[in-house]
């Protein structure tokens, strides 16, 4: 592939007491492409975003972002340097609107008096606007997080990282338990940012939202990395849909 690698996880390894979580990963995103994690569950794929993302620090290896290292720089150091990240539990403010939710995603500081004055205000007001029509969500700015229905708390959590202006999006299973319209928007929502260059890697157990959207897939086992390649190729062998499974052959 020529598209430029812009993260790189190179012989990544962590282990919890005697569990070797993940065990000597290789992994490259590269711009424009998405790549799909693809495995079993307890593969490892989640702890993988984890060593990325400053959540946890691998016992070995290395994490580069365009030829820089972020091995044990703190989660929020990662992201504003440009990858976000999405959680199976979405971590929105209940009680906060949607508005505020996406607006909170995009303020430098925790305190009520934000750097940049008016100008900077305005500015992230724009990006907050252009993520809630991104995401379909512009009726419900006002409303509470806490009040949305399961499919639109999802796009909530697509909008907080649009807004960021991120050119690397990690995402944990984003589009688990969504209606096949929901289903649809997602997929077109992912296409538009790649279209535009943004880097994507997904968590995704919906092998069809895989085929649709996956350009590579590196399929993880127990740790370990088996294969990585197109969705054809990965998705064609028979040996590692058994495992993916659960048909696993000793």
């Amino acid at each position: 592939m020529s598209e430029p690698i812009l993260l790189s996880a190179r012989g990544i390894s962590r282990s919890f007491g005697g569990l070797a979580a993940v065990q000597d990963v290789t992994l490259e995103l590269r711009q424009g492409v998405v790549t799909a994690l693809a495995g079993p569950n307890g593969a490892g794929k989640t702890t993988l975003f984890n060593l990325i993302t400053g959540h946890l620090v691998p016992d070995r290896g290395a994490v580069e972002l365009k030829g820089e290292s972020i091995l044990r720089q703190k989660p929020h150091k990662v992201a504003l340097k440009g990858i976000a990240r999405s959680f199976q539990d979405l971590r929105l403010f209940g009680s906060m609107s949607v508005y505020d939710n996406v607006l909170a995603a995009i303020e430098p500081t925790p305190w009520l008096w934000q750097p940049g004055g008016s100008s900077g205000a305005a500015a992230r007001r724009l990006e907050v606007e252009r993520a809630l029509a991104a995401t379909g969500l512009e009726e419900l700015a006002g409303t509470r997080a806490v009040d949305l229905s399961y499919a639109e708390t999802k796009f909530l959590s697509m909008a907080r990282i649009i807004a960021t202006g991120a050119p690397i999006w990690l995402l944990d299973e984003p589009a688990s338990g969504l209606d096949p319209a929901s289903r649809s928007r997602f997929v077109k929502l992912v296409r538009d940012a790649t279209a535009a260059g943004v880097t994507v890697c997904l968590i995704e157990h919906n092998l069809d939202i895989v085929t649709e959207l996956a350009d590579r897939i590196a399929f993880l086992d127990q740790g370990r990395k088996l294969a990585e390649g197109t969705p054809a190729e990965i998705l064609g062998n028979a040996e590692l849909i058994a495992i993916y499974f659960g048909e696993r052959r000793e």
